[in-house]
């Protein structure tokens, strides 16, 4: 490309505690608009907030999973604006002293490692939900407002502007969700909006040092809309550039139908906010001896558990990049792992039939009904010689109907292989008397008619013969 693209973000994630950050309201997804508040998280006149400690361990434990800096000493801050869905015209959050600074992920691209800086975490409570008429902000007659998410607890991952590319941001977001999963602390359901994403993005001459003027990208709410907008904006403000104009610093909405940036407002800076120290929550520390027990509660994380497949299980760097990206599907891996020894198996079939299966269903690892031992069982009668590989098929789809065992099916439905030398001579004899010219054709050395030869045979056997006895019968007879 002509300009360099950088990236910086910054997510916002829901952390997936009972309580609000402030008040006992619940904190779930859902409900009826407006029924999950109280005169706290509405900013009724004379409502305290007191802080929910699970929100400030759930941020440590982000904080050591991401290699940052844990802050001993903590405050909050009040960030001043007024839009109708911030009910105290404040939003509690961290700027001058935030919980976590300095920690960073590392991200697989272009089959080289890259790191990628974290500037810092910082806890802040949500603002409640405008619902537009239209299809976004920008077409909207009027909008109605459900304060339910009002005051729930977040944490924002500020990233250094180190990405490059749209595929970049994608994959570090992919690999920050995989690391938000694995420790527990949010549900990371982009479509519920747990796992939310601005993108910072300017361009610059390869030959200039300078970062270019940044435009914010907001309402991205899904990995696909993360890169389609990074693309968009980076085209956009090139064309701004090549014209003679220049880009102005603005924060611009995502229009997923359209694939378009709109312009919002003139991009604020922190002074624009008035952040000034919360005056009603006192400052807290974190002390060295709770961070060190949190720390001991830290999972096995997606880079180690990769490094075992890889290492311990002989996979393949790729299948097990597969594997591991979601924990519901390593975890099912594991499983599976507890009742063969066949760890390729296991991964071409998470990787393969059953990532088909859930991907045209619209449905998530966790929601797979077929038990893991299912699994590993019917891979198990296939390196047994009890089951041929295309009849697995069946047996798989059996599976997914009945939830009966593999050895249950395979009897009542007669999908045992034949492995009989005897049988099996027979079964080729006939075929190749059938089938005399394509018999000639290959001992005249045309392979492909010993490919169909097998396809016959395995026609005569209903599927259920041994392919590689086939194949050496085949040549033994017509050598």
């Amino acid at each position: 490309m002509k300009y360099e693209t950088i990236i910086g973000l910054e997510t916002h994630v829901e952390l997936k505690t009972a309580t609000k950050c402030f008040c006992s309201c619940p904190a779930e997804f859902g409900g009826e608009p407006n029924t999950h508040t109280c005169p706290t998280c509405t900013g009724m006149p004379g409502a305290l907030p007191v802080l929910n400690k699970k929100v400030v361990e759930f941020a440590i434990k982000t904080g050591l999973a991401l290699n940052c800096e844990i802050q001993r000493y903590n405050r909050f801050d009040r960030k001043n604006y007024f839009y109708p869905d911030l009910p105290k015209g404040y939003q509690i959050s961290q700027l001058f002293l935030p919980i976590c600074r300095g920690g960073y992920v590392d991200i697989e691209t272009d089959g080289a490692t890259k790191r990628i800086g974290i500037t810092r975490i910082h806890i802040e409570e949500d603002a409640g939900k405008l619902i537009h008429s239209g299809a976004s902000i920008s077409d909207s007659d009027f909008s109605v407002v459900d304060y339910n998410r009002s005051s729930v607890p977040l944490i924002e991952i500020v990233s250094e502007p180190d990405l490059r590319s749209p595929q970049e941001a994608r994959i570090f977001m992919e690999k920050l969700r995989s690391i938000l999963e694995y420790i527990g602390v949010s549900d990371c359901k982009m479509q519920e909006g747990s796992l939310r994403c601005d993108a910072n993005v300017s361009i610059r001459p390869p030959e200039q040092k300078e970062f270019g003027v940044r435009s914010e990208i907001k309402n991205l709410n899904s990995f696909r809309s993360v890169q389609r907008g990074i693309e968009y904006e980076q085209i956009r403000q090139a064309a701004v550039l090549d014209e003679g104009g220049k880009v102005i610093q603005e924060t611009r909405t995502w229009d997923e139908e359209k694939g378009v940036t709109h312009s919002m407002r003139s991009k604020e800076e922190a002074h624009d906010y008035r952040y000034f120290p919360d005056p009603d929550l006192v400052p807290f520390v974190a002390e060295p001896e709770w961070v060190a027990k949190i720390a001991e509660t830290l999972p096995e994380l997606p880079d180690a558990r990769k490094e075992r497949l890889t290492g311990r299980l002989g996979l393949s760097a790729y299948d097990a990049s597969g594997v591991i990206a979601r924990l519901a599907t390593a975890d099912y891996f594991d499983e599976a792992m507890k009742h063969t020894g066949d760890a390729k198996a296991v991964a071409n079939w998470i990787l393969g039939d059953i990532s088909a299966w859930l991907n045209s269903n619209n449905l998530e690892m966790r929601d797979f009904p077929v038990a893991a031992g299912n699994i590993s069982a019917m891979i198990n009668l296939i390196n047994k010689g009890v089951l041929s590989s295309k009849l697995a098929k069946t047996v798989f789809e059996e599976m997914l109907k009945s939830g009966k065992a593999p050895a249950e099916i395979v009897r009542e439905k007669g999908l045992e292989q034949i492995s009989d030398a005897g049988a099996l001579a027979l079964a080729v004899e006939k075929i190749i008397k059938d089938n005399p010219k394509s018999a000639e054709d290959y001992k005249a050395g045309k392979d492909r008619a010993l490919g169909f030869l097998v396809g016959q045979v395995m026609k005569e056997t209903r599927g259920r013969a041994n392919p590689e006895m086939i194949n050496k019968l085949l040549r033994e007879k017509l050598s």
